[in-house]
């Protein structure tokens, strides 16, 4: 019987979380790239910028340098018996005498590095060598501590405002032109919802009618007529189960598999018959596991439905049920046309066979209960040979 659908609610929803969850995505990735392309250029801005820096705390070390220089001669042509060394909180001054040898030092450690010729690479400093003076010094050197962190700072607050402005900017223009699009989704998604929620009446009407008409009487016409209803349901359910497992939760519980099964058979055995397919059943007995019954009745019936569409006449399906070691096998093989390629078949809309018609949504349904579930799947087929498709359930 055909499973209630109420997702008018839900759907919207989901759908406008993903459209959200694409705009921000896409604003992100687009300011993302602009900031890689203005690096470039920022780059080089940086460089020359760095450069001029330097240049100018190297101008006023040398202006502050040539002041204390002019100072200590200064003193030399007087008669003060008393030198006051100029002092600045930014620079550090270093008097050096014979060998070196500090006679004065704002800094010691420092002026000791530099007496050894062990500065550091962040070090800026002018060393001037004296003519005679009155204390008898015979070099100065004028150091200061340097970074570039004033203009990364910059450049980074830069960036970050330039990235908000173009992100902001990206969202809006890209809300404005997906507008369009989010009213004609919204419109599909009500019709969408509305139909299926009309078709899922006359569906179940149809299936109880033939099911009562076949219990009076058996004929090919009645027949062909509940495996057509058969084929429909199975599109519904698929159609179903694809609207409601991204708001919907599937709750496991504890299933007979075996019995699930041989009912599931049951369903398809008179499609089977039309096409003269023989279904070779190798099933243990009382196999349980807890799977939801929606979610795994969409991997059987995805799976023989496939198995008897893809099949010629007069040829045999066998479909096992067993268990290997601590884990059930499901497996179902036909006699079919094979399958070209097996990465594409379980991708939304891929279809092996056009002619064959459906919607191509039924293995990509099954790879995601799989996927969910932890089922392992595994196809192996031989062209004009036929396929096995097998589910190893953990």
């Amino acid at each position: 019987m055909l499973n209630s659908l109420s997702v008018k609610k839900g759907l919207g929803t989901k759908l406008i979380k993903k459209d959200k969850r694409y705009i921000y995505t896409l604003a992100f990735f687009y300011s993302m790239l602009i900031i890689f392309v203005v690096s470039i250029p920022a780059f080089f801005y940086i460089s020359v910028e760095k450069k001029s820096y330097k240049q100018t705390q190297m101008q006023n070390l040398e202006h502050y340098a040539y002041g204390v220089e002019k100072s200590i001669y200064d003193f030399s042509r007087t008669n003060k018996h008393i030198f006051h060394f100029p002092r600045s909180l930014f620079y550090t001054s270093c008097l050096y005498g014979k060998n070196r040898k500090i006679l004065f030092a704002t800094d010691e450690s420092m002026c000791e590095n530099i007496a050894a010729n062990k500065m550091q690479e962040n070090i800026l400093s002018k060393n001037v060598l004296l003519s005679t003076n009155r204390l008898q010094a015979k070099e100065l050197t004028i150091a200061k501590s340097f970074s570039y962190k004033n203009i990364y700072t910059k450049a980074f607050i830069a960036a970050l405002f330039l990235g908000a402005i173009i992100f902001f900017m990206t969202l809006f223009f890209v809300k404005i032109s997906l507008r369009p699009l989010e009213k004609a989704n919204r419109y599909l998604t009500v019709f969408f919802n509305d139909a299926m929620h009309e078709l899922k009446t006359p569906l179940g009407v149809m299936q109880l009618n033939l099911e009562f008409l076949r219990s009076k009487e058996e004929s090919k016409v009645l027949r062909r007529l509940y495996n057509s209803m058969q084929s429909m349901i199975l599109i519904y359910e698929d159609i179903e189960y694809h609207i409601k497992h991204t708001h919907v939760e599937y709750k496991a519980e504890h299933l007979n598999f075996s019995h699930f099964l041989q009912n599931r058979i049951e369903v398809f055995s008179d499609l089977a018959r039309i096409k003269d397919i023989d279904i070779e059943k190798e099933i243990i007995d009382n196999l349980s596991l807890n799977i939801n019954r929606i979610e795994l009745q969409r991997i059987i019936d995805n799976t023989i439905s496939n198995a008897i569409k893809y099949s010629p006449k007069k040829t045999k399906i066998i479909i096992r049920l067993y268990k290997e070691a601590d884990h059930i096998i499901f497996s179902v093989q036909d006699q079919g046309v094979g399958i070209r390629d097996t990465k594409k078949i379980f991708e939304r809309y891929a279809r092996e066979d056009v002619i064959q018609g459906g919607f191509g949504i039924g293995l990509s349904i099954v790879k995601h209960i799989c996927d969910k579930n932890g089922i392992e799947v595994s196809v192996e087929t031989q062209l004009s040979q036929g396929s096995r498709f097998s589910y190893r359930f953990l």
